[in-house]
Parts: C-alpha cells; sequence; structure tokens
C-alpha cells in the first residue's frame, strides 16, 4: 500500500497536488493537471490524485481509473505524451 502524506508533509517533500479530468479529450484521454493550471477542469469534473513527487507519479495513479491517462501539456509537459 502506498504511504500517505500529511498536507504539510508533502510540502516539505516538494510534492504536489494533481487531478485527473473525468472527461476525455477528444483522442480519449483523460488530462492530469496540477492545482494551479489555467486548465484546471471545475470541481465536478475532476478526480483527485493527491500529492505526488513527479508528474509520472501522478499519471500511475490516475491510470487506476482512466487506463488512458496522460499528462497536461501545460501544466505537466515532462508526461504529455499525445
Amino acid at each position: 500500500m502506498e504511504k500517505t502524506h500529511s498536507h504539510q508533509e508533502a510540502r516539505r517533500l516538494n510534492m504536489a497536488y494533481y487531478f485527473v479530468n473525468k472527461h476525455p479529450q477528444t483522442n480519449g484521454d483523460h488530462e492530469v493537471h496540477l492545482t494551479s493550471c489555467l486548465y484546471l477542469p471545475s470541481e465536478q469534473n475532476r478526480l483527485s490524485l493527491g500529492d505526488h513527487l513527479t508528474c509520472q507519479s501522478a499519471v500511475r495513479k490516475a491510470k487506476e481509473t482512466y487506463p488512458k491517462a496522460d499528462g497536461c501539456k501545460y501544466c505537466s509537459p515532462a508526461c504529455h505524451t499525445s
């Protein structure tokens, strides 16, 4: 089981909070966004992924629910593949 961190501890570890869009893009991808992203979906259209050290970790978590998940090209470009 993955260890969970308190919000304060997560900030100390330089973790960032991520969400995944519940609605797919036209290509079928469910995009993963940072909390600070300009393209963050509205509350009713996003699923919390929690704190992660990297976008790769957040995308892996998103793929547990949406197998076709991908990073946002604006806030998580290292994880944007399509």
